[in-house]
């Protein structure tokens, strides 16, 4: 059958679920009249003559179908005595948002869920356990020529989000579930980062046989270069590590090729604690590589369980892979993003985008040391890391020769750190070819005193660099995204006086970030809220004190 004929087949609407003449919503007496409820069943003709109208004039079914039965009650108030009308009549929705044609009629109403019973648990359990709101990889249907014969001239392309399909079923990203065990029911979804922990039931004496802890388990099923096709893509083996049991990795040979599971003086070796998966894409959407980093380590007889950590990445072929700091919002405790801008307009990808290269050592703060000497602390830099405030500082010794000028810049250096940025990420994600999703740093200069006297020298030294980063929750209230809108630079600087030949001055240079959330409410002191100036009687809270 062609799509054209499915469209052209008519659907009929859907079932009336409930009888409206059946309905009532004012009956609300037990065996008894409602005044006025023109539906009571246990009204009778008597009853009806002494109402003076009816409360419920129309009984409707489900208000979403654009065509429905509807029981109209109404008074006929010249008959003697005064009669009820009842009729079942074909009502029409008014509303354009109504439910014409049923295709799924299993959606009209909620089915009775399965009580949880000794005898059924088991069955229950295997049924809905090893994943929420997914089938198990046996239910999924892969019966790709039988589905949509139709579309075989159709180009497939892998978007955001949808589940990586193997030759089998899909590429699954084990996970926890309901509670800490492992479930191998979660699919990894195209460009969607994860990383994920959970327990794995073990044992020394059936190691071997169990595939979750298998090299093969996580390999053996090539990938699909798109959705849909017969070409695929092997996962190969990237590196393989091996973990003491006092948690220190060391790094194998790869040509040792594929480790398996197997009891040694007692132990389980080669045993998969961790699988790193990273899938290389083209801008089409198409699958080119698929590598697998391995963590392998041992359990004795006295182990149980052991906890296994997933991840996956994703890298477009011919770009180099950049640590993000937050997809799309930035996540507290990541280091902010920051690049510069080349000559010219619109600046280059690849100049703009050298700046996730070397991401730690360019939007940075003063590192403190032990002994708090400024000119030995040049080189000690601490990340700014998004929605933590810090503060840092040092002493500057200043004797009477020095010199104002060099001084100047090399406190300037120290504060500022070398190659400060021009331009921070508004997210944690932005790209560089997005010129728009960068925030230029605006840069402000203080002085902490004037100059009293004109003939004395005007040079100053910075003595402090503040950074305020203004950030907002952006999009849905459900789950906002962190956005920095503004960043601001200010120094501080303080003339440096004369001293005398021989004598030295200590000051104290700080170095500070503030992160400010723009988006939260007035506080209660910016009168937010308007206030009545009255006065209570004297007696108001008697006889309470």
């Amino acid at each position: 059958e062609t799509r054209a004929a499915s469209r052209a087949r008519p659907r009929s609407g859907p079932a009336p679920v409930t009888d409206v003449a059946q309905l009532c919503v004012c009956d609300l007496l037990v065996a008894q009249c409602d005044v006025n409820c023109c539906c009571d069943p246990d009204c009778s003709a008597a009853d009806f003559s002494l109402f003076t109208a009816c409360s419920v004039p129309i009984v409707t079914g489900d208000s979403h179908l654009c065509s429905q039965k509807a029981a109209l009650y109404s008074l006929d108030v010249e008959a003697n005595p005064p009669e009820r009308i009842f009729k079942v009549i074909d009502h029409t929705n008014p509303s354009v948002f109504c439910i014409h044609a049923a295709n799924y009629e299993q959606a009209l109403s909620f089915s009775s869920p399965t009580m949880p019973t000794a005898e059924n648990f088991d069955l229950l359990l295997k049924q809905f356990g090893s994943a929420a709101f997914s089938a198990e990889p046996g239910s999924w249907n892969m019966n790709i020529d039988a589905e949509n014969s139709s579309d075989g001239n159709e180009t497939y392309r892998y978007e955001y989000g949808v589940p990586i399909q193997t030759v089998d079923a899909f590429l699954s990203l084990p996970s926890p579930v309901v509670s800490s065990w492992c479930s191998d029911a979660n699919p990894a979804g195209f460009l969607v980062n994860q990383a994920t922990k959970c327990t794995r039931s073990v044992s020394v004496e059936k190691c071997g046989d169990i595939q979750a802890v298998n090299m093969l388990f996580y390999i053996n099923s090539s990938i699909l270069a798109v959705p849909k096709s017969s070409q695929m893509v092997n996962i190969t083996v990237q590196s393989i590590a091996v973990q003491s049991p006092n948690g220190i990795k060391t790094l194998v040979n790869g040509s040792d090729g594929l480790r398996l599971p197997m009891i040694l003086d007692g132990l389980c070796i080669n045993i998969v604690l961790g699988v790193s998966y990273h899938i290389t894409y083209t801008d089409a959407g198409e699958i080119i590589e698929a590598a697998a980093a391995f963590v392998l380590g041992a359990i004795n007889k006295e182990a149980l369980s052991i906890q296994q950590s997933f991840e996956i990445s994703f890298t477009q072929v011919n770009t180099e892979a950049v640590p993000l700091s937050g997809n799309p919002g930035y996540v507290v405790g990541l280091p902010i993003r920051a690049g510069f801008q080349p000559q010219g307009y619109p600046f280059p990808v690849e100049v703009f985008a050298a700046f996730s290269t070397n991401k730690y050592n360019q939007f940075t703060i003063l590192q403190s040391t032990s002994n708090q000497d400024c000119l030995a602390a040049q080189g000690a830099r601490t990340p700014i890391l998004f929605g933590y405030n810090m503060i840092s500082g040092c002493k500057l010794r200043i004797p009477s020769a020095m010199k104002c000028q060099p001084l100047s810049q090399t406190l300037l250096d120290l504060l500022k750190g070398q190659n400060f940025p021009e331009y921070v990420a508004s997210f944690g994600n932005s790209q560089a070819q997005d010129v728009l999703d960068w925030v230029p740093i605006t840069h402000l200069h203080t002085s902490e005193q004037r100059i009293s006297n004109p003939f004395q020298s005007s040079c100053q030294i910075p003595v402090a660099f503040e950074l305020e980063v203004k950030w907002t929750k952006y999009g849905s209230l459900v789950n906002p995204q962190a956005r920095i809108v503004n960043v601001t630079a200010r120094i501080t600087t303080t003339p440096l006086k004369q001293l005398p030949s021989g004598r030295e001055r200590t000051i104290p240079v700080t170095s500070s970030v503030v992160f400010t959330d723009i988006s939260s409410p007035a506080e209660p002191g910016y009168k937010a809220w308007p206030t009545i100036n009255v006065k209570l009687p004297f007696d108001f809270f008697f006889p309470f004190v």
